[in-house]
C-alpha cells in the first residue's frame, strides 16, 4: 500500500529567525503549503520544496493580535485564514501565481535537449511568486479552538462554546453567523434527536473538527472528551443543526475524516484509535475497527504511547497517520491493516542496541499525491537538535558564524505506494506488483533469461502464453526492477497520479497532471508525445489500463471540451493520429478491462459498458469501440465520490446456470463495485425466457439486463478476480479475492459436484472463507495459490556519521522488500471446518503439482496441532484427526507427518500420534514404500517415544534395508545411530540424519581425505572409519560403558560383515566396492579372513559373465575385416596407473582426491609372497615402469595426467601411455611382442584398435585395478585370475601362477584356479572366441599350472599347521610397526602380501570367531527373508 523508503529530508528556512515552525497546512491541491510561526507565516512550494513568501507580523499588531496558531486555505488557494491567541481570524489574500511571474525556474546548458520545446507551456519545475497581503481582521473575542473550510464559508469553533460561520469574502449582508453549541440536540441516533438535547453541554466547547464531505457533517471532539457528528437539516449551515454522540468515550483528543470511506478517526487518551461509520438507516455512531499497537509486536510501548495528537488521512484515503504525545509515527490501511511503526525495531534503536527517544511531531501533512509527508518536530526535539549541529559546526569550522545553523528544519519523509490505491483496474495490476514513488516506478522483475529471450526478438510474447507468468517469473528474485520516468515528461507533469502495467508485466503507463506517457521493457525505452501541444490538451480523469498492445486511457479533452475514451497502440508513435477516440457524456471517475471489454463508472453514478475490437484494415492497427450498455446506479450510490472500485467479472452465484456450459465462465456475468468498503455485486438478471439463438445472432442480441445489487462484503479494500479460465483449478481461478485490512483476506469460492453429479439443491454454490496472512496483498496468483505483498525494511547507518544527531543517526535507512505468502492451507482448512472435505479433496488435488504442495500440507497439520494440543479447554469436535485423514489421500502423508512433528515440541507428539498412527507403523510403511530417508525421520520419533530395544530393533531393519539400496549417507548415519543407542545416549536424540555431524563416528574424515582402504588402522588412526579400532579401545573408566560399546560395534561389524559376504556370493563386485568405499569398511582385512570361505570363486564363467555386465565390459571379438570404431561410445580414456590404485584407490570411485604420498618400500614382511618379489619384477620388463628404479619425475608425470586428463575421451591419449604402462595397467604392447620396428604395419595398427574397442569404460578399468590391487593384498588368487581375465592382462595371471608354486597355498585353490581356467578356456573356445588369442597367450603358464598340480598335492598335509603358525606370528605384531599392507614398493611392484588372518583393528579376535558360520548363516537367512518380503 504505502511504504517509507530512504531517509527524510531536512528543509532548512532560508530566512535567519528565531521562531521556529509548528503548524503546516496544505492546500487543495498540496502544490503550497502554509508554515506558520509564532508571528510568521510563509508559503513553501511543492516541487521544488522552496521557500516562495513569508509575512511577519509587526510587534505593535503581534501584540495586538497575539501569537499565531494555525491557518486554513480557501478551497481555491486564493486566501489564507489565520486564527492568532487573542480571538481573531486574520485573512491573507494569496496574490500573484501568474504564469508570467517565477521565483525560481531551471536553467538549462546551452544546446540541452531539456530546452523549452513551447514557451507558452509553464514547466512545473518553475515556483511561482508569490505575495501576501492581509485584510481586515475578524475579531471573535475567544480563543480559536478549531478552523474549517467549507466551499465558500470559513467554520470557526471558539472556547466559549459557539460555532462561527464567517464568509471569505468578508462581512457583507451573509458575511457572519453564530451557532450556540448548547442548542444543538444530541442523541444516540438520529431517530431520537428529534426530543430536544439530551447531553449537558454547559460549559463544553468544540475542541476539534472536521467536515465530511460525502457524509455532509462535522465529526467533533467535545472538550470533555466525548465523540460526536453534527449534521445540518438543511442545504446550508444555519441553527438547524443536529448530532449523535457515541456512547462510553470520554477520553477524543483529535479526529480526522476519510471522505471516500465515510469513516471518522478519533484519536483516544489511551492511544488508541477509534473508527467509526455512520448506520445510513438510523444515524447512529457505529465503531468500524480500532487502530493500536499489539503487545505481540510492540511489546515494550504499545500502552505508553500517551494520548493521540495527530491523524492524518493520506490524498487518496488508503492509508492514515497517526502520532502520539510521546512521538513516532505509524501507519495503518483504511480497515486496520498496520503497516509500519517508528516506535520499534531499528526506529527506536541504534546499533549499538542503546534506545533512541522518538521524535515528537508537532504538526504534520501529506504532499501531493502522498508521495511525501511533511513533518515539523516539537520546538524541544528541533532545539536539542540544533545546539548539537552547532557543537559540531563549531568543531569543525569555529570561524563560521554559528547563527546560520539556527533555521527552522521540516522533514520530509518519502513513501511509494501501490498502483491499486488510486488505479485499481484489477485486470492489468492484478498478477503484477506494481508501485509508484514521484519519480519512478517498482515492478516484480522475473527470470532474467525469459526476458532476455524476449529482448532480442523485441517482440512481446504471445497473449496466451503470458497471462500467467508462473512462479519462475514472479518469485525468480528479491530485488525490484526499478524503472525511472521520464524527466522531461516529469518536469512539465508532476506528480505522477495514475500508472498501469499489462498482464505480461512488461509495458507500463504512467499518467500526471497532464498526457500520459509509456515505458517497455522490450525496448528498454520511454514513448512520450512527440506534440507538447497534444500532451497539454488532455488530462487523464478516469485511470490508465492495458488491453493487448493497446493503452486504454479515460481522459478530458480541454480542445474538445469533452470527456473520452481513447486508445494508442502501444507500438506506434504517440501522437493522437493513431489514436482511437470515442466521445462520452460524462466525467469518468474509474476505468476497468475484461477480457475485451471496458467498464466505466462515471460521475452521473452510471455504469457503461463498452466492447473493443482490433481492426486490422487500415495502415496502422486500430481498435472499433462500441457502448453495449448502461447501468444506472444513482439509486444506490449516494455520492460518486464513494466508489473506490469497479470491475467486471465472470463471477456468479451459479444459479440456473448448468455446469454444462463451462463457456460462460469467460463470459462477463457481473459487476463487482466497491461502494465505501461495502462489495456490492450487480448478476446478469437470468430469471427471463432464455431463447437459444443461434451462433450468428449472438452479435446482435442484447445484452441481459443486471439484478439489483447484492452485498458480498464490509471492510473491502482491494478485490481480484482472474479473467481466464483453466478447467483443472476451477476453484482458484473462478474465485473471489478480497483484501479486508485487520481482518485479513476473505475468498468466495464455487463450490463444484464432484464428477459433475447433479449437485444437491440444499447446498449453497459458493462460499466466503475468511483467512488472516502475515503480509499486505498486492497481488494474488490463481493457479499458484500465492498471494504477493511488500513490507518496509530497515538498515542503520549510524555509525558512520560523525554528528549523532544527523539524520543518518536519527532514522535508519528504509527500504521496501518483496514478499509472498502461501494461503492454500487456510483455505483448505476452512473447508473442512464446514464438512466440505470432498471440495478441500478437489482443491487440493488440482494444487498436487505445486512445488511447495508438501509445505502447505505441513503447515496445515502444524497449525491445527499447535492450536488444538496447546488449547486449555477441551475441544469438542477436534479438527486433527479429520486434516490427518484427509492427508492420508495424498502420496506425501508419511513426509508430512514425520516433517511436522520434527518442527514440533516433543510435548505434542503424543496428541499427533494418537490422531495419526502408531509411528512404528508409520516406519514400517515407509520402508515398505522404500522411502528410506522418511523412515530414518520416524526412527528419531521412535527413539524419543520408545524404549531403547524397540528402536535398535527398527534401526536395524533401515540398515539393512539401505545396505541393500546403496544409501550409504543413510548407512553411515545408521551406524552412528546404532552406537549412540548402545552407549545411552539416549536422552540426547540424534541429529537429522539428513544433515551432516562432523563429529558423529568419523566417516565425514573419510569423506574429506583421501585415504586408501587397504592402509593398516595404526597409520589412520585419526580416520577412525575402522569400527572395531576406533570403537574397542578403553576410553573410560567404566568397564560397563566399554563392554556395551564393544558389544554395539560387534553388532554392527557383524551386520557390515553379513553384508558383505552377501554381496560376494552375489558375484557384485562393484557394489562390494562402493560399500567398501563409502562406509569405510576394512574390505583387505575381512577379505583375509574370508579367503578360503566367502571369498572363493565357485563358477569362473559365471563369475567372468557377471563382471563383464555389472562393468559394461564388451566381450572381445575377433577382427573380421570390418572393425569396431575406438570412439564409437566415447569411452576410451586415459589409463590409470599404479599409482592411483595404490593411494586414492577407495576415493576413484568417488571421483575424490588423489593421495600424493610417495611410495614408500618397507623391508619387515616376513611372509610368504616375499621371496616371490624378485622373480616377479623380472618376469616383465615392459611391465615394470613403477619399480624401485622409476624416477620421482616420471610419478608425477602420471599424478599430472590422472588429475588433468581423467575426462578426455582421446584415442591419443589412450595410446600414449602404451610406452610406459605399468604393470598393473597391462599393456597393451604385450600382446604383439613380437614387433621389434618402429613402423607399424595395418594389421597391427588393426590390432591396437580392435584391443581398444574391446575395452571398457575408463571408470570401469579404473575399478576393476582397483579391486585387483585389493584382492592381490588379501590373497585371494581366483578372483585375481577371473579379474585378470576380463582385463586380459598376462602379467596378473602369469604372476598368480608362478605364485602357485608356494607350498603354502592350500591345495584346493591351486586346483580351483587350474579348473576354473580349463573352464573359462573351453567356454571361450564355444561361446566367446574374443578370449581365445589371449589363452594362446598365455598358454605357457597354463602348461606349468597343469604340470605343478602333481606337487602341490604332495604339500597338503602341511598346509594347516603352517597357516596356524603364521597366524600366531603374526599376531602378535607391535601394532606401532608398519602394516604388511603397507610394504608396497619396488620389491613387491604390486604390493602383494598375504595380511594376518586375525580381524584388523588392534585386539586379538576370541577362537569361538572363527567359526561363527552357522549361527550368521541363519540370522542372514531370516533377514534376508524379511528383506525380500520388502523389496
Amino acid at each position: 500500500m504505502y511504504f517509507l523508503t530512504g531517509w527524510p529530508r531536512r528543509l532548512l528556512c532560508p530566512l535567519k529567525s528565531k521562531e521556529e515552525p509548528f503548524f503546516i497546512q496544505p492546500s487543495s491541491q498540496r502544490f503550497y503549503f502554509a508554515v506558520v510561526s509564532q508571528t510568521q507565516l510563509s508559503i513553501w512550494f511543492s516541487r521544488p520544496s522552496v521557500l516562495i513568501v513569508s509575512y511577519i507580523e509587526s510587534v505593535k499588531a503581534a501584540t495586538q493580535f497575539g501569537s499565531y496558531e494555525k491557518a486554513e486555505w480557501k478551497p481555491d488557494d486564493s486566501m489564507i485564514a489565520v486564527a492568532s491567541a487573542k480571538g481573531y481570524v486574520l485573512m491573507f489574500d494569496v496574490l500573484g501565481g501568474g504564469d508570467d511571474r517565477c521565483l525560481y525556474e531551471p536553467v538549462y546548458p546551452r544546446g540541452s535537449s531539456r530546452m523549452k520545446l513551447n514557451p507558452g507551456y509553464k514547466e512545473e519545475q518553475c515556483a511561482p511568486a508569490l505575495s501576501l497581503e492581509m485584510k481586515k481582521p475578524v475579531d471573535l473575542e475567544a480563543p480559536i479552538t478549531s478552523l474549517q473550510t467549507l466551499q465558500e464559508d470559513l467554520l470557526v469553533c471558539t472556547a466559549d462554546g459557539y460555532l462561527h460561520v464567517l464568509h471569505w469574502d468578508g462581512l457583507g449582508s451573509n458575511g457572519r453567523k453564530t451557532i450556540c453549541l448548547t442548542t444543538i440536540p444530541f442523541s444516540l441516533d438520529l431517530q431520537s434527536a428529534r426530543g430536544g438535547p439530551s447531553l449537558d453541554l454547559e460549559g463544553v466547547y468544540i475542541c476539534c473538527m472536521e467536515y465530511c464531505i460525502t457524509l455532509d457533517g462535522f465529526a467533533v471532539v467535545l472538550s470533555d472528551g466525548r465523540l460526536g457528528f453534527i449534521t445540518p437539516l438543511s442545504n446550508t449551515i444555519s441553527a438547524d443543526l443536529q448530532g449523535v454522540w457515541a456512547p462510553d468515550v470520554t477520553d477524543g483528543t483529535y479526529v480526522a475524516v476519510n471522505n471516500k470511506y465515510r469513516l471518522m478517526a478519533f484519536g483516544c487518551a489511551s492511544g488508541s484509535v477509534l473508527v467509526y461509520t455512520i448506520d445510513t438507516t438510523t444515524g447512529f455512531m457505529q465503531l468500524s475497527h480500532k487502530l493500536e499497537l499489539t503487545p505481540k509486536h510492540y511489546p515494550d510501548i504499545y500502552n505508553k504511547t500517551g494520548a493521540v495528537k495527530l491523524i492524518c488521512w493520506s490524498p487518496d484515503y488508503s492509508v492514515v497517520m497517526v502520532t502520539w504525545e510521546c512521538g513516532g509515527l505509524s501507519l495503518w490501511s483504511v480497515f486496520g491493516a498496520h503497516l509500519f511503526c517508528t516506535l520499534g525495531e531499528d526506529f527506536a534503536h541504534r546499533s549499538d542496541g542503546t534506545k533512541k527517544d522518538p521524535i515528537k511531531i508537532s504538526s504534520m501533512s501529506w504532499g501531493a499525491e502522498g508521495y511525501h509527508l511533511w513533518v515539523i518536530p516539537n520546538k524541544s526535539e528541533r532545539r536539542t537538535e540544533e545546539e548539537q549541529v552547532v557543537q559540531d559546526e563549531e568543531l569543525k569550522t569555529p570561524h563560521k558564524n554559528p547563527s546560520s545553523c539556527l533555521q527552522a528544519g521540516i522533514f520530509q519523509f518519502y513513501f511509494i505506494k501501490s498502483a491499486l490505491t488510486v488505479n485499481p483496474c484489477t485486470q492489468s495490476n492484478q498478477e503484477q506488483v506494481l508501485l509508484h514513488g514521484e519519480d519512478r516506478l517498482y515492478l516484480t522483475c522475473g527470470d532474467p533469461a525469459q526476458v532476455h529471450s524476449s529482448l532480442d526478438t523485441h517482440q512481446p510474447p504471445n497473449r496466451d502464453s503470458s497471462i500467467s507468468q508462473g512462479l519462475s517469473t514472479l518469485l525468480g528474485h528479491k530485488h525490484w526492477h526499478v524503472v525511472q520516468i521520464h524527466s522531461t515528461y516529469l518536469e512539465s507533469n508532476w506528480p505522477i497520479r495514475f500508472a498501469a502495467i499489462d498482464t505480461a508485466g512488461q509495458c507500463m503507463a504512467v499518467a500526471g497532471r497532464r498526457g500520459f506517457a509509456h515505458y517497455s521493457l522490450y525496448t528498454r525505452k520511454w514513448k512520450l508525445f512527440g506534440n507538447v501541444t497534444q500532451e497539454q490538451n488532455m488530462t487523464v480523469t478516469g485511470g490508465l489500463a492495458w488491453w493487448n498492445e493497446f493503452v486504454v486511457v479515460a481522459c478530458y479533452s480541454f480542445n474538445d471540451q469533452q470527456e473520452q475514451l481513447r486508445l494508442y497502440l502501444r507500438t506506434s508513435n504517440l501522437d493522437n493520429a493513431f489514436a482511437s477516440v470515442t466521445k462520452l457524456h460524462s466525467d469518468t471517475l474509474l476505468l476497468n478491462v475484461f477480457r475485451d471489454m471496458v467498464i466505466l463508472f462515471r460521475a452521473d453514478c452510471s455504469i457503461c459498458l463498452y466492447s473493443l475490437e482490433r481492426r486490422n484494415d487500415s495502415p496502422s492497427p486500430s481498435v472499433n469501440v462500441e457502448l453495449l450498455q448502461e447501468v444506472s446506479m444513482s439509486r444506490y450510490i449516494p455520492h460518486p465520490g464513494l466508489v473506490v472500485s469497479v470491475t467486471l467479472t465472470s463471477v456468479r452465484t451459479e444459479t440456473g446456470i448448468t455446469l454444462k456450459a463451462p463457456q460462460q465462465a469467460c463470459m462477463a456475468e457481473s459487476i463487482m463495485l466497491n461502494l465505501a468498503g461495502q462489495l456490492i455485486m450487480l448478476q446478469r438478471d437470468r430469471s427471463g425466457p432464455q431463447v437459444r439463438e443461434k451462433e450468428t445472432a449472438m452479435n446482435n442480441k442484447k445484452p441481459l439486463p443486471f439484478c439489483p445489487p447484492v452485498v458480498l462484503a464490509q471492510c473491502v479494500e482491494n478485490v481480484w478476480t482472474a479473467c481466464r479460465s483453466n478447467k483443472k483449478k476451477r476453484h482458484l481461478l473462478e474465485a473471489l479475492w478480497l483484501s479486508c485490512g485487520e481482518a485479513g483476506m476473505k475468498v468466495w469460492l464455487p463450490l463444484f459436484p464432484r464428477d459433475h453429479r447433479k449437485p444437491h439443491s440444499f447446498l449453497s454454490r459458493r462460499i466466503m472463507l475468511p483467512f488472516h496472512i502475515n503480509i499486505y496483498p498486492l497481488a494474488v496468483l490463481f493457479e499458484d495459490a500465492l498471494v504477493l505483498g511488500a513490507s518496509n525494511e530497515t538498515v542503520l547507518y549510524d555509525g558512520l556519521q560523525a554528528s549523532s544527531e544527523s539524520l543518518e543517526a536519527l532514522f535508519p535507512y528504509c527500504t521496501v522488500e518483496r514478499t509472498s505468502q502461501i494461503y492454500l492451507h487456510h483455505i483448505l482448512r476452512q473447508l473442512l471446518v464446514r464438512n466440505l472435505g470432498e471440495q478441500a479433496l478437489m482443491l487440493a488435488q488440482s494444487c498436487a503439482s505445486l512445488p511447495y504442495f508438501p509445505h502447505v500440507m505441513e503447515l496445515m497439520v502444524h497449525v491445527v496441532l499447535e492450536e488444538e494440543a496447546t488449547s486449555r479447554e477441551p475441544i469438542p469436535d477436534p479438527l486433527l484427526p479429520t486434516v490427518a485423514k484427509f492427508i492420508t489421500e495424498f502420496p506425501l502423508f508419511l513426509q508430512t507427518i514425520v516433517h511436522c512433528a520434527r518442527k514440533t515440541e516433543y510435548a505434542l507428539w503424543n496428541y499427533l500420534f494418537a490422531a495419526v498412527g502408531n509411528p512404528k507403523d508409520l516406519f514400517e510403511e515407509c520402508l515398505m514404500a522404500q522411502d528410506l530417508d522418511t523412515a530414518a525421520s520416524y526412527l528419531i520419533i521412535l527413539q524419543n517415544m520408545e524404549v531403547p530395544a524397540v528402536s535398535r530393533q527398527h534401526a536395524t531393519l533401515l540398515f539393512n534395508t539401505a545396505l541393500e539400496q546403496g544409501k550409504w549417507d543413510l548407512c553411515r548415519h545408521m551406524i552412528r545411530f546404532l552406537k549412540a543407542i548402545g552407549s545411552g545416549e539416549m536422552d540426547t536424540p540424534p541429529p537429522t540424519p539428513t544433515t551432516q555431524d562432523p563429529t558423529s563416528g568419523g566417516f565425514e574424515f573419510f569423506r574429506n581425505r583421501s585415504i586408501s582402504l587397504s592402509q593398516s588402522a595404526d597409520s589412520v588412526a585419526t580416520g577412525k572409519f575402522n569400527l572395531q579400532k576406533t570403537f574397542s579401545m578403553p576410553s573410560g573408566p567404566s568397564v560397563k560403558g566399554r563392554d556395551v560399546e564393544c558389544a554395539e560395534n560387534m553388532y554392527i561389524d557383524m551386520m557390515l560383515w553379513r553384508h558383505a559376504r552377501h554381496l560376494l556370493e552375489q558375484v557384485r563386485l562393484r557394489d562390494l566396492g562402493c560399500f567398501s568405499a563409502q562406509l569405510g569398511f576394512e574390505l583387505i582385512g575381512w577379505l583375509c579372513r574370508e579367503r578360503n570361505r566367502v571369498a572363493r570363486v565357485e563358477d569362473f564363467v559365471f563369475a567372468l559373465k557377471i563382471l563383464h555386465k555389472d562393468f559394461l565390459w564388451p566381450f572381445p571379438v575377433i577382427p573380421v575385416g570390418c572393425i569396431n570404431s575406438p570412439l564409437k561410445n566415447g569411452k576410451c580414456r586415459p589409463v590409470l596407473s599404479t599409482r592411483l590404485l595404490k593411494s586414492g584407490s577407495a576415493d576413484s570411485l568417488l571421483h575424490s582426491d588423489m593421495d600424493t604420498a610417495p611410495l614408500q618400500t618397507t623391508q619387515n614382511t616376513s611372509t610368504w609372497i616375499d621371496g616371490m618379489a624378485q622373480r616377479t619384477t623380472d618376469m616383465d620388463t615392459a611391465s615394470s615402469a613403477l619399480s624401485n628404479q622409476q624416477s620421482p619425475q616420471t610419478q608425477d608425470a602420471f599424478l599430472s595426467l590422472i588429475t588433468n586428463k581423467v575426462e578426455e575421451y582421446s584415442i591419443g591419449s589412450a595410446t600414449d601411455l602404451t610406452e610406459t604402462s605399468s604393470m598393473v595397467d597391462g599393456d597393451w604392447t604385450m600382446v604383439d611382442e613380437n614387433s621389434s620396428t618402429l613402423c607399424l604395419s595395418q594389421a597391427e595398427l588393426e590390432h591396437i584398435s580392435m584391443e581398444l574397442a574391446n575395452k571398457g569404460p575408463h571408470r570401469s578399468q579404473v575399478q576393476l585395478r582397483y579391486l585387483l590391487h585389493v584382492f592381490m593384498e588379501a590373497g585371494c588368487l581366483e578372483w585375481c585370475v577371473v579379474i585378470g581375465l576380463i582385463l586380459r592382462d598376462a602379467s596378473v595371471i602369469k604372476q598368480v601362477i608362478s605364485f602357485l608354486d608356494h607350498p603354502e597355498i592350500p591345495p584346493e585353490t591351486v586346483k580351483n584356479i587350474k579348473n576354473g581356467l580349463l573352464a573359462v578356456e573351453a567356454w571361450a573356445s564355444t561361446d566367446c572366441l574374443g578370449y581365445k588369442p589371449f589363452f594362446n597367450l598365455i598358454q605357457a603358464q597354463l602348461q606349468q599350472l597343469l604340470e605343478s598340480t602333481t606337487e602341490q598335492i604332495q604339500v597338503e598335509a602341511f598346509q594347516p599347521s603352517s597357516q596356524s603358525k603364521l597366524g600366531g606370528a603374526e599376531g602378535q605384531i607391535c601394532p606401532a610397526s608398519p602394516r604388511p599392507e603397507d610394504s608396497r614398493g619396488g620389491t613387491t611392484p604390486l604390493g602383494l602380501t598375504l595380511p594376518s588372518l586375525e580381524p584388523v583393528g588392534g585386539f586379538s579376535r576370541p577362537l569361538s570367531e572363527d567359526c561363527p558360520d552357522e549361527p550368521i548363516k541363519e540370522q542372514e537367512d531370516e533377514e534376508g527373508a524379511y528383506d525380500c518380503t520388502l523389496s
